[in-house]
């Protein structure tokens, strides 16, 4: 389960940094509606922001689990 919310904190922050290379007109093809359009900058930025929420979280229910734990034995 770990490992799952790991990989969807990490996608979601590659997405987001490459609908915002697209959006900047650094990545993709110019016929991708992404393409050059500030719309998805914003959009980039939320899903960034989204990932890095999900591994802050993640980090911390490991390590309030792993206290957890620890006193219980």
């Amino acid at each position: 389960m770990k490992i799952i919310i790991e990989l969807i904190g990490i996608a979601l922050v590659l997405a987001g940094v490459i609908f915002t290379a697209q959006s900047k007109t650094l990545l993709g093809p110019p016929t991708s509606f992404m393409y050059g359009n500030p719309g998805w900058t914003i959009n980039g930025f939320i899903f960034i922001i989204a990932g890095i929420v999900v591994l802050i979280l993640d980090i911390i229910l490991r390590i309030v689990f792993r206290h957890k734990i620890k006193h219980e034995d």
